[in-house]
């Protein structure tokens, strides 16, 4: 599937943003993000407030840049994913395409995951984030899947799982310093939706 053309204007504009927001990141993280005002983000990117405003409202928004494409990864992978797996398997598939997008540079992410896991405004608007995307993410799973369960309730409540799954693999990963496998934090998370715990089993048998 070929991309859709991008203008030079929004290769540049997306190029602007990556550098002012790599410049705000070391800041932040010399001096805590609560301290830091745009004045201070604009004068360590040699850039006017005005400017450095045009291109990130807010502060939240500085940080989380990175995972702006995050949604799009995974419809993207939806579509690539074949449409005779189960939508848990497809899911866990996205998920993965997400993280491999994410963890490029491992010790990047390890430190900015802290910054957000330590920082309360950062966690609500990545949460927010999370909410832009289900929409389209739960259409393409609609769209895509091939089961009679493709309902919009269904749909949604696996969507929103496996975006919360996305968040507590992410955070275990960080927490051991980026060492733990992604792979094997994504099966043991999906894992846990198909398991039936042994208490449960012992009951429906007797």
């Amino acid at each position: 599937m070929s991309a859709a053309p991008v203008g030079t204007r929004e290769i540049s504009r997306h190029a602007v943003r990556a550098e002012l927001a790599r410049v705000a990141f070391n800041r932040f993280c010399l001096t805590g993000f609560n301290q830091v005002t745009f004045t201070d983000l604009s004068e360590a990117a040699g850039v006017s407030r005005s400017t450095f405003l045009r291109y990130f409202g807010t502060k939240e928004d500085v940080v989380l840049f990175v995972f702006d494409p995050v949604g799009d990864v995974i419809t993207d992978a939806l579509d690539a994913e074949r449409a005779n797996q189960d939508d848990w398997s497809r899911l866990r598939n996205a998920l993965e395409s997400a993280v491999r997008f994410l963890v490029r540079d491992v010790q990047e992410l390890v430190t900015i995951l802290g910054l957000i896991e330590q920082t309360p405004a950062l966690c609500a608007r990545l949460r927010e984030k999370q909410a832009e995307w289900r929409p389209e993410i739960v259409a393409r799973l609609q769209k895509t899947t091939s089961t009679t369960d493709g309902s919009s309730i269904i749909a949604n409540v696996r969507v929103a799982a496996a975006l919360e799954i996305l968040w507590i693999v992410l955070g275990q990963w960080s927490a051991s310093d980026g060492q733990e496998d992604l792979g094997k934090l994504l099966d043991a998370a999906f894992a846990a939706f198909s398991s039936t715990p042994a208490r449960q089993q012992t009951d429906a048998a007797s």
